[in-house]
């Protein structure tokens, strides 16, 4: 994640005693999952010098405050696509970039109890077929024998892909950014960038990118890479480029230790699970429980210290579908932001308005599990291959054109 606005005594980060490449080929602005692996990614194929810029540290923005959740279960073919991808990717990240992540694969399990829902899920499940993904709908019987401590009275049906799961997203961004470095790629911590430097064009566009202006200093460069999370909207406006990206603050709990008779309940071997209706999701985490869900009193903004206001619907949804978990106390609470797009899905693309501006943001919350994917994708832009997905109905021009595209498996 990174802000445009300069980081105030940067030079207390780490990365910031050595000094910045005057010029490079590529810069990498954003330091989470999607910065790391298009670092990677770029890096591993030898498109020149590659140097990843982050205000912070290294996945310290939306990534690390991520549930973690990894799944190729959507209703989007491009989703699909994405998240598929990534769930090879994710297998054998041990090999490539060579990381533990601490994959967990007990499937994401959707509890469906409106009929209007499974009508979505019927159809989201036949294409996820007809692309390569096993899911299955399941009976309520069977999402209970999944999922004991859920109550299923008032379930229709549950939607189950066994290899979907969760993993350790500070883990990933560290294993991409060892495996960038070890490739050549240059990755600077604690500085901020302020502007991207465009030459020539107009007001209707024209210009091509000379590099980024940062807290540290200028660095030529003939492409620059948006992957800044939240803050990509206001960092592509320096460049004339719209990224229509709302911040959007979401909250995470994670329980204290469950006693003998929940774990009986909640075993480790659960399923990520996800009452649709509400959005409540949870899986286990350690000895206890990590659990969320989206608040819709939320107004977008960067509000990212927690607050309690969510919680009257929380624990109302907690009530009702896993009434078992609200005697459990807190152990942990935190909150961070989505990137959120109109139609809630992500802008993939080059800017068409400036030469070699490139971006990958507004995941809307499904942004961690697609990042070994995305960074493919953009290098083969970079490289002018054909993608391995075809991102193009993802691009940002999408919706000057009327083109929206809604994902309805949104958590």
């Amino acid at each position: 994640m990174n802000d445009p606005v300069p980081a105030a005594s940067s030079s207390a980060l780490s990365g910031t005693a050595r000094p910045l490449p005057e010029q490079v080929d590529v810069v990498v602005v954003g330091g989470g999952v999607m910065g790391a692996s298009i670092a990677f990614h770029l890096a591993e194929a030898g498109a020149g010098q590659v140097l990843l810029l982050e205000r912070d540290q290294l996945a310290c923005g939306s990534t690390s405050k991520a549930a973690g959740g990894v799944r190729a279960q959507f209703s989007d073919p491009v989703n699909i696509a994405l998240g598929a991808r990534s769930l090879a990717a994710f297998e054998d990240f041990g090999h490539r970039p060579g990381h533990e992540i601490d994959l967990v694969q007990n499937g994401y399990l959707f509890l469906i109890t409106t009929p209007q829902d499974l009508a979505v899920y019927e159809q989201s499940v036949a294409l996820q077929n007809s692309m390569g993904v096993p899911s299955r709908l399941l009976t309520p019987a069977e999402a209970a024998r999944l999922c004991p401590a859920a109550v299923t009275d008032d379930v229709l049906a549950a939607a189950f892909h066994a290899r979907d799961g969760h993993c350790t997203p500070e883990s990933v961004v560290q294993g991409y950014a060892a495996g960038a470095r070890r490739h050549g790629a240059v990755v600077r911590t604690g500085v901020a960038v302020e502007a991207i430097e465009v030459d020539g064009g107009d007001v209707h566009g024209g210009g091509e990118v000379t590099g980024v202006r940062t807290a540290a200093g200028t660095v030529r460069a003939a492409t620059v890479v948006v992957a800044a999370g939240a803050w990509s909207q206001q960092l592509a406006a320096t460049a004339g480029v719209d990224l229509p990206v709302t911040p959007l603050r979401r909250q995470i709990l994670v329980s204290e230790a469950l006693s003998p008779a929940l774990v009986e309940t909640m075993p480790s071997s659960m399923p990520m699970t996800i009452d649709v209706s509400s959005t409540l999701y949870l899986h286990r985490e350690g000895p206890g429980v990590l659990f969320g869900m989206s608040y819709t009193a939320e107004e977008p903004g960067f509000r990212t210290g927690y607050s309690e206001d969510w919680l009257d619907d929380l624990m109302a949804a907690v009530d009702r579908r896993f009434p078992a978990l609200s005697e459990v106390g807190i152990a942990q609470r935190w909150s961070g932001l989505y990137e959120v797009t109109p139609d809630h899905n992500a802008l993939i693309g080059e800017a068409g308005s400036v030469s070699r501006l490139l971006y990958a943001t507004g995941f809307s919350g499904h942004g961690f599990l697609q990042g070994p994917a995305v960074g493919e994708v953009i290098r083969d832009l970079y490289l002018h291959r054909e993608p391995v997905v075809d991102v193009s109905p993802l691009s940002a021009e999408r919706f000057a054109a009327g083109f929206a595209r809604a994902e309805h498996n949104i958590v």
